[in-house]
């Protein structure tokens, strides 16, 4: 089994929030990939689902970032898992917005949630998906910056890459993480090419 976790803070209030894009690739795993209703378990909320012939538990936790570690430590201990076996998916500043990348292992670069989990862990063996938020530009408005909602011309990026990174969720499972980056990266420029297009056409009607 694999650990897919979505780090965010609970709440309607937040739900749009930069930060909680963890919660939202999480939450559009799901969907592709129809798992069964979300249940309250390890200070989180869950949902076992199979991705191409891989048992995955995704898990949203309900302990707000700073202390997302106990949630997934809880989950790692009754699964008994390593820790290459988690997968954690989270907004990273220093992305442009709509960039992914994935990391395995190394710092937490002064994000709570991971700095949690790596606590709660003893390690930080494990795998990050990054996506990109951008940067304020300033430091100073950087807490506002992650705990706003998306701009609404935002999700002219943010929905598709979301699909993207759910349909190719299964090479995540699998281990394969360039597989999973270069799935993402065609499905975006797929899209893009559609669009584009689409726009030329009389009217700059689509099909």
């Amino acid at each position: 089994m694999h650990l897919f976790v979505g780090l965010g803070n609970p709440g309607p209030q937040y739900a749009r929030h930069r930060h909680n894009v963890g919660f939202m690739a999480v939450d559009a795993i799901a969907r592709r990939w129809r798992a069964p209703g979300w249940r309250r378990k390890f200070h989180g909320e869950c949902s076992e689902v199979e991705l191409e012939g891989e048992r995955v538990l995704l898990l949203k936790p309900l302990t707000f970032m700073n202390e997302s570690g106990r949630s997934v430590a809880e989950a790692m201990r009754f699964y008994r898992l390593a820790p290459a076996r988690l997968v954690v998916f989270h907004d990273e500043l220093d992305l442009a917005p709509g960039k992914v990348r994935v990391k395995h292992g190394g710092g937490t670069a002064g994000h709570n949630g991971l700095r949690s989990i790596a606590a709660c862990l003893g390690t930080t063996d494990f795998v990050r998906v990054r996506i990109g938020i951008g940067h304020p530009g300033d430091r100073d408005r950087v807490v506002s910056w992650v705990l706003s909602d998306f701009a609404r011309t935002d999700q002219l990026w943010l929905e598709p890459l979301l699909a993207a990174i759910a349909e190719a969720a299964p090479r995540l499972a699998r281990g394969d993480a360039s597989g999973f980056m270069n799935a993402v990266t065609l499905a975006l420029r797929q899209r893009a090419a559609g669009a584009a297009s689409g726009a030329s056409r009389p009217g700059g009607q689509t099909d």
